[in-house]
C-alpha cells in the first residue's frame, strides 16, 4: 500500500465516486471512500476503503442523541429531533432549542458551542436584517448543546466544562458511540461548534446507523420532524420526507450516512470535502440498499446540481456506480 507523501492516505483510500460534465465534456472528477452493509451488517458493497478512519463530524449526532436517550434524557420527539439536527436556524428551529433549554431550567446563555449566524441562507438574512447579532443559539448545532446540558442536569453532572473531553457526558457518549460502531474511537478531535468529535471507520458509522434503525427513539423523532433536523430546502430533510422510515444525516467536510428500517445502511466521505458531490452520491447509496429505480427518479430532483454555464444549465454532476460484492 503506497502512502501519499506527508499524509496518512494511500491510493487505495478513494476511487472515483462522481462527475459533472459542461457542454457535454466530462470537466471534474471526484473520489470518495463509502460502504453499504445488509441487514446483518455484512458489506453489500464498497468504494475506496470502508475501513477508512474519518470524523463523521454531524453525522455523529443521533448517535451521541442516542447515547443521552440511553442515559436518562427524557424531551420531546421534537426536542430529540434538533438534538440530531445540523439545523437552518429558521424560528421553529430556534424555539424548540428555547424550550428543550427550559425544560431543564436553563437558557442559551448557558449554551458553550460556537457564536454563529444561522446555517440556512433565508434565516440568515432575515435575522441579520432585523439587527440581531450572532449567537451561540442560531449556530446549527445548538439543538446538540442543549441536549447535552439536559443530559447533563438529568444526571447530576456539572454545567461547567461540559465540552471537556474528561468531562462525564463526553465519557459517556465515546463509551456508547463505540458500542454502536462495534470498534474502539480511533480519535477524538474537536468539532467546529467546539464539541469532542470521534473518529473511526465508515463501516463503523454505517453499522452504528444500522443499529440505530433497529429500534432507537432517536429515529423515531427524526422520521416524525425531519423539518427539525435541516430544514427548508435541506437535502437530509427532502429525503427523509419522500421515504418513510429512512433517516439520514450529513456532516461537515462531505461525509453522509444513513439506514431503512429494516437495518440495511450506508456511510461515504467525498476526498476533497465538496458538499454538492455528497449531495448526488446519496442516489447511488440509496440504489445500492434496495430503493427501486421509480422511486429513485421520482426523487431525483433532490439530489440535482446542476452545472452552469450563464447562468444556465449546461451540465450536471452525476454521482458513479459502486463495485458490488457477489
Amino acid at each position: 500500500m503506497t502512502r501519499f507523501e506527508g499524509t496518512r492516505f494511500s491510493r487505495e483510500s478513494f476511487a472515483p465516486i462522481a462527475v459533472s460534465t459542461r457542454s457535454s465534456l466530462e470537466e471534474s472528477l471526484h473520489f470518495g471512500a463509502g460502504v453499504t452493509l445488509d441487514a446483518d451488517g455484512a458489506v453489500e458493497s464498497e468504494i475506496g476503503d470502508a475501513d477508512l478512519v474519518v470524523y463523521p463530524r454531524s453525522c455523529l449526532k443521533p448517535l451521541q442523541a442516542d447515547a443521552m436517550v440511553a442515559a436518562g434524557l427524557h424531551v420531546t420527539t421534537e426536542q430529540l429531533a434538533v438534538a440530531c439536527a445540523s439545523h437552518s436556524g429558521e424560528p421553529r428551529h430556534l424555539a424548540t432549542v428555547r424550550d428543550l433549554l427550559a425544560s431543564v431550567d436553563l437558557t442559551e446563555g448557558d449554551l458553550a458551542n460556537t457564536v454563529s449566524r444561522p446555517y440556512g441562507a433565508a434565516a440568515r438574512r432575515a435575522l441579520r436584517a432585523k439587527g440581531v447579532p450572532p449567537s451561540s443559539l442560531q449556530q446549527n448545532c445548538s439543538g446538540k448543546h442543549a441536549a447535552m446540558l439536559a443530559t447533563c442536569r438529568v444526571n447530576g453532572w456539572p454545567i461547567d466544562g461540559y465540552l471537556a473531553v474528561d468531562h462525564p457526558l463526553q465519557q459517556m457518549i465515546n463509551a456508547h458511540i463505540e458500542l454502536l460502531t462495534s470498534e474502539p474511537v480511533a480519535y477524538i478531535g474537536v468539532d467546529g461548534c467546539g464539541a469532542p468529535t470521534q473518529a473511526f471507520s465508515l463501516r463503523g458509522l454505517a453499522c452504528a446507523f444500522s443499529a440505530l434503525a433497529r429500534g432507537s427513539k432517536v429515529v423515531a423523532a427524526m422520521t416524525a420532524h425531519p423539518e427539525l433536523v435541516g430544514g427548508t430546502e435541506r437535502d437530509v430533510t427532502d429525503w427523509m420526507r419522500s421515504m418513510p422510515g429512512l433517516i439520514a444525516k450529513e456532516g461537515a467536510a462531505a461525509v453522509m450516512a444513513g439506514a431503512l428500517p429494516n437495518g440495511r445502511s450506508f456511510a461515504y466521505k467525498i476526498a476533497d470535502a465538496t458538499d454538492d458531490a455528497r449531495k448526488v452520491v446519496m442516489l447511488e447509496a440509496l440504489r445500492l440498499l434496495g430503493v427501486d429505480a421509480a422511486t429513485l427518479a421520482a426523487n431525483e430532483q433532490i439530489a440535482n446540481v446542476a452545472v452552469l454555464g450563464f447562468g444556465q444549465p449546461v451540465g450536471r454532476l452525476v454521482p458513479l456506480e459502486w463495485p458490488e460484492r457477489r
